[in-house]
């Protein structure tokens, strides 16, 4: 794990991995979630950069911060490592923060992907609950009324999801799990996405915080207005972002390339995870 001091004095922890001449592909991660490698997600041939955002393990808080301002934290740890060009991918809550890469790095950023990320809470034509499961619809609701009472529902499941186990993922999620993601995480994503969790939630529970305030605000740009090509990945069996996100989102961004897929759900999705990155190389041209 490596980190990078911004010039406002604040601290972003990241972890880089892959050839030196790999194609770099920042993903960003889920919420809450940080900068913890899943052995064999990326194919060869990727220079993968994970960046844990603010208030996640020992990266610096940022109150109050707005979707758009991964773009320029993303650019300081591409700096910091020497990285020009590059690719991002994000999946759920990081699909936000890829989508801001795309409108505010045009040029550095090559090409992004979606991957059952959330549409604009203020997104016209929208119930942005519809389909969540209760957990989800309970956390935005108090997400909407303020950070006070999100806080106070945050530190109840912090004291789950902080020391969970790969055994106790299923049963932590509740009603956010469909059967297709309970099989993906009994087949062995449950050991990344626990460890994942014990990483984020070690410094508290600020970015899981921020990161839900952020997407029931503006995001600081509007996905209309994107021009970096971007592919849309989205299935059908998802409790935690529903299959009407991805719908508005294809009909939103300019000139998608749009994978809705029939049989997938939020965490099973990641299995195709090798076309999402072809799908970027051919995109971005590289």
């Amino acid at each position: 794990m490596e980190s990078v001091v911004l010039p406002d004095g604040r601290v972003l922890e990241y972890l880089i991995d892959g050839p030196a001449d790999g194609l770099p592909l920042v993903l960003h991660h889920g919420t809450p979630g940080g900068a913890v490698q899943r052995e064999g997600l990326f194919p060869p041939g990727v220079r993968a950069v994970l960046i844990s955002r603010p208030g996640y393990a020992t990266s610096t808080s940022l109150p109050g911060r707005d979707v758009a301002s991964a773009a320029a934290d993303t650019a300081a740890v591409l700096d910091a490592a020497g990285i020009a060009e590059f690719v991002t991918a994000g999946w759920s809550g990081g699909g936000p923060h890829a989508l801001a890469c795309a409108a505010l790095l045009p040029g550095r950023c090559l090409a992004a992907a979606t991957i059952a990320g959330v549409a604009p809470y203020d997104a016209e034509g929208l119930d942005w609950l519809d389909g969540m499961g209760a957990e989800n619809i309970e956390e935005f609701g108090l997400a909407v009324a303020g950070a006070g009472p999100l806080e106070d529902f945050l530190t109840k499941a912090e004291a789950t999801m902080a020391n969970v186990q790969p055994t106790d993922v299923v049963a932590a999620f509740g009603d956010l799990i469909s059967e297709v993601d309970r099989r993906a995480l009994e087949a062995g994503f449950a050991d990344y996405l626990a460890a994942s969790l014990r990483h984020a939630l070690s410094g508290g529970i600020a970015g899981w915080r921020d990161d839900d305030l952020a997407f029931c605000k503006p995001w600081g740009f509007a996905v209309r207005d994107i021009e970096t090509p971007v592919s849309l990945w989205q299935g059908d069996q998802d409790r935690m972002v529903p299959f009407g996100h991805g719908r508005w989102l294809a009909d939103h961004l300019p000139e998608p390339e749009v994978h809705l897929v029939p049989g997938e759900g939020h965490i099973s999705l990641i299995s195709s995870f090798g076309q999402i990155v072809d799908t970027l190389r051919r995109q971005a041209a590289v």
